[in-house]
């Protein structure tokens, strides 16, 4: 019997309303040591997603370990998106086992997590097979984490997955979240955010707007 298609979204594809993003350890500390993606990238990559959860309004946690003795602020890329948001500091090395961020992820009520941060095989690792095993569903945007070396990365990206974990980017997190060019009440939000954080994409969304008055959709 022949498959009749129809018009609408694949349930797996992320909506602003369906998630919460959890964005972990972007401190100065756990950046000197990173060295699976360069800094530059991985700021531009974390402001990027900030900015679409920020955007799209998507229940955001912000939580750091050590802050005050050891680790140093979160980056002030993601911290502007959010004005005036708590912190929400750690002693554990794994974000699910805090008592204060679990609070947290149970007054939002979303079962579908997104994870980005430092270490991927520590501070995501941790968190994302810890929730895999209590039934969340879990994305992990890979260019918004980062590792002591790209083996290390890889390797926590492969385990997660492995595991049931969903991979994404961040271009692909701000995209997914607009999806429709035809969301006009998004549409220069998303593409402001593009050619800011986009890279080369940005940049095309730029020029052609400049030179042909062109725009998506």
């Amino acid at each position: 019997m022949p498959l009749n298609a129809q018009p609408t979204p694949g349930r797996q594809l992320l909506t602003p309303t369906d998630h919460a993003l959890v964005m972990i350890d972007f401190q100065s500390q756990m950046s000197f040591a990173t060295h699976s993606i360069d800094a530059v990238t991985l700021r531009n990559n974390a402001a990027l997603v900030a900015r679409a959860a920020a955007g799209f309004k998507v229940p955001t946690i912000l939580t750091t370990v050590a802050e005050k003795s050891f680790s140093g602020p979160m980056f002030e890329e993601i911290t502007s998106a959010f004005p005036g948001q708590e912190m929400l500091d750690r002693t554990s090395m794994n974000t699910w086992e805090d008592a204060k961020v679990i609070d947290v992820i149970n007054a939002i009520g979303k079962t579908r997590l997104v994870f980005s941060g430092l270490w991927t095989s520590v501070c995501i690792v941790g968190p994302t097979l810890s929730a895999l095993e209590q039934g969340f569903e879990v994305y992990v945007i890979a260019d918004a984490c980062g590792d002591v070396s790209a083996e290390a990365h890889q390797r926590a990206m492969e385990r997660m997955v492995q595991a049931g974990a969903r991979p994404m980017t961040s271009l692909q997190y701000l995209l997914e979240l607009q999806r429709d060019w035809a969301r006009g009440e998004t549409y220069d939000m998303t593409t402001g955010i593009a050619k800011q954080f986009g890279g080369a994409y940005g940049l095309g969304i730029n020029y052609a707007k400049t030179m042909f008055g062109a725009h998506e959709g």
